[in-house]
């Protein structure tokens, strides 16, 4: 359908890639892939007719049409929300146009056998066709399905798109190009201003109703689920494989260690050959084999491996001292901007080693609470540290905090501590900062790369309880892995807000969902949580889920207290001494009901450890005692804030 021909491109007479070709097919969804730098966006922007290349050329059949999403793009703020996705129609005018005029063309001449008159009538066959395509679809509803899908409220369609952020507005321009359907869809990084149900959405989209696709994502989950074929370049070539990316990443393996083989074989006899020319250079009977020789070295072909290889390289956060048992004790916690709840009732308490992942729609208080925690922000109800509780915290605006007026390696430079300021430059060499990039000053670098050093000081910092805001946005797929890889070993506790599944993936061990204004709880990993979400069929965060526990205190109204307006000052402590007796009642009530919970659960833990025991490792069994394990430690973290409550108030007495 689209073909790329011996395509090169230099930037300054230095080539990013050479004698490109390949074919797009008319159903091909193709991931395209490669380290940040190698020419990716360029060769979307090429074949999106936006950028020429050095030489080469694009073949484009006649009425094909591409529809691009750049990672940043100009966008306009003249309209609303809904009226600015009915843009994407205006071609339907356009093509009736089209069809009369052809038509009439049609009616008018007599030379039937010529060729051009059958060229009108296979224009006017490929007009009739795209129209009846767009006429089966009702445009007011697709609207609605496509902007829903991606995000969108129904109350936001009637809002002007200058009260959206540039990630909100970037959707907009998403909706308009899906709803196109043009023949080829290429999409720049589209997951980055996407949350996980609005991801799901596009890769289903994309499934089932898209033809011809080519994307980059760093997103793994992403791109496994909707491609079928993986295009890399790298060093100034590419390489076309027939499989998703998980395929290809076990093929390259093996073709980077055919190469490194080959490599290391041309290496030795280089070394041969010029060991040779060197003992027998001044002989001259050894004359004509050492020009031989010679002549020989010159014609060598250098072989070049294609990528280095940081997969070896494992950071780790420096030791920290030890936290208490509970780090975080949120009770009861509610944020308001004027008449908008974020959130409200949020009850909750994280164990040290937790890693939890904070999901949820863009705007439902994910970063919200994140800086509720930090103190950023007032709120009510209680949050409580716990002891000894030193916190790192990566926000989405931390590169601002960067100082801009020294180098990229004196900024790590200067927290790092023991022998990993041996390894400074190979870990900078991972995040993307090798050679001349590591002394530039970090006022000149990109939001991006200023993003990735921050994340870089963030894993040197002695701290044992870490907060991540979207850590993996300007991150490319070996780079997440070797940060994944680090939180993973990390001893203490862990909170991740991010959309990312493959790196949530055997990360976390609890969801916490936030949608309609409340916080739920959603023990096991990322995909349990989604399993869970398609089991009961719910596409909306602010749809109470069956399968997650709320994790929300309801307000009780005790209709025995009575609220006098002036009462007499004895009667009123009277009446004070009541209510504490009550409330002292009512705390130690708790403190038994959670020690009952935890010995019922206890037992029923031995009942199971004693099959196990026997040899009873079936599968029901062990999943039993994993659950029944999980619940006694919530059942823990229970007794403590209850016990602790209660000596709060006999301390006051």
């Amino acid at each position: 359908m689209l073909s790329v021909n011996n395509l090169n491109v230099e930037f300054s007479a230095k080539p990013l890639f050479s004698d490109v070709s390949f074919v797009i097919n008319k159903t091909d969804k193709i991931a395209l892939v490669g380290k940040n730098g190698a020419g990716k966006s360029t060769l979307l922007k090429i074949i999106a007719g936006l950028q020429n290349p050095s030489s080469g050329t694009i073949g484009r059949p006649d009425g094909i049409t591409i529809g691009y999403l750049p990672q940043q793009m100009k966008l306009a703020d003249e309209t609303t929300v809904v009226n600015e996705v009915k843009k994407a129609f205006g071609s339907h005018l356009e093509r009736e146009k089209e069809i009369a005029r052809v038509s009439t063309e049609l009616a008018e001449r007599t030379d039937y056998d010529s060729e051009s008159y059958h060229a009108l009538i296979e224009r006017l066959e490929y007009l009739n066709e795209r129209a009846e395509i767009d006429n089966s679809v009702n445009m007011e509803a697709e609207i609605e399905r496509t902007l829903i899908g991606l995000g969108f409220d129904r109350k936001d369609f009637n809002r002007a798109t200058n009260e959206f952020s540039g990630g909100w507005r970037m959707r907009i321009e998403l909706a308009k190009i899906l709803i196109q359907r043009p023949d080829i869809l290429l999409l720049d990084e589209p997951t980055n201003h996407l949350d996980i149900e609005s991801i799901q959405w596009l890769e289903q989209f994309i499934q089932k109703k898209s033809k011809a696709v080519v994307l980059v994502s760093h997103d793994k989950a992403f791109i496994d689920n909707v491609t079928h074929r993986t295009i890399e370049i790298s060093c100034g070539k590419i390489y076309d494989y027939k499989v998703n990316y998980s395929q290809f990443i076990e093929l390259r393996r093996e073709r980077v260690e055919q190469q490194m083989r080959a490599y290391e074989n041309q290496q030795k006899q280089i070394a041969d050959i010029e060991d040779f020319i060197e003992r027998f250079r001044y002989k001259a009977t050894k004359a004509i084999q050492v020009q031989s020789r010679i002549k020989q070295l010159e014609k060598i072909v250098p072989i070049e491996v294609d990528a280095v290889d940081t997969s070896r390289l494992r950071l780790k956060f420096p030791p920290a001292p030890r936290s208490g048992d509970f780090p975080l004790i949120v009770d009861n916690v509610g944020k308001a901007y004027g008449d908008h709840q974020v959130f409200d009732n949020a009850t909750f308490t994280l164990r040290r080693g937790d890693k939890v992942a904070f999901v949820g729609k863009n705007g439902e208080g994910k970063s919200t609470l994140v800086k509720c925690i930090m103190n950023e922000i007032p709120f009510t109800g209680t949050l409580k540290i716990g002891h000894n509780v030193k916190i790192g915290y990566f926000a989405q605006n931390q590169a601002q905090l960067l100082d801009g007026e020294i180098t990229v390696f004196d900024t790590i430079d200067r927290v790092a501590t023991g022998d990993i300021r041996l390894k400074i430059r190979d870990i900078l060499g991972a995040f993307m900062f090798g050679g001349e990039a590591s002394e530039k000053k970090v006022k000149v670098l990109s939001g991006g790369e200023k993003t990735r050093l921050a994340m870089i000081r963030l894993l040197l910092e002695p701290v044992n309880f870490l907060i991540l805001d979207e850590p993996t946005n300007h991150l490319d797929i070996p780079t997440k892995e070797i940060l994944k890889d680090a939180v993973k070993a990390f001893e203490g506790t862990v909170i991740v807000v991010s959309h990312d599944r493959d790196f949530l993936d055997g990360l976390v061990d609890k969801v916490y969902e936030f949608g309609g204004g409340k916080i739920r709880e959603n023990l096991g990993g990322i995909y349990d949580f989604l399993r869970n979400r398609n089991l009961t069929s719910l596409t909306d965060l602010e749809q109470p889920s069956h399968s997650s526990s709320e994790v929300v205190k309801p307000a009780v109204e005790d209709k025995n207290i009575e609220q006098p307006a002036q009462p007499a000052k004895g009667k009123q402590s009277y009446r004070e001494q009541k209510e504490r007796e009550r409330i002292l009642r009512k705390a130690r009530a708790a403190v038994e009901k959670a020690e009952k919970e935890i010995e019922e659960l206890e037992a029923r833990q031995a009942e199971i450890e004693a099959k196990l025991a026997e040899g009873d490792a079936s599968q029901e069994n062990i999943d039993a005692y994993a659950a029944v394990k999980k619940e006694t430690e919530n059942a823990m973290s229970r007794w403590e804030l209850a016990q602790q409550e209660l000596e709060e108030l006999e301390n006051q007495q």
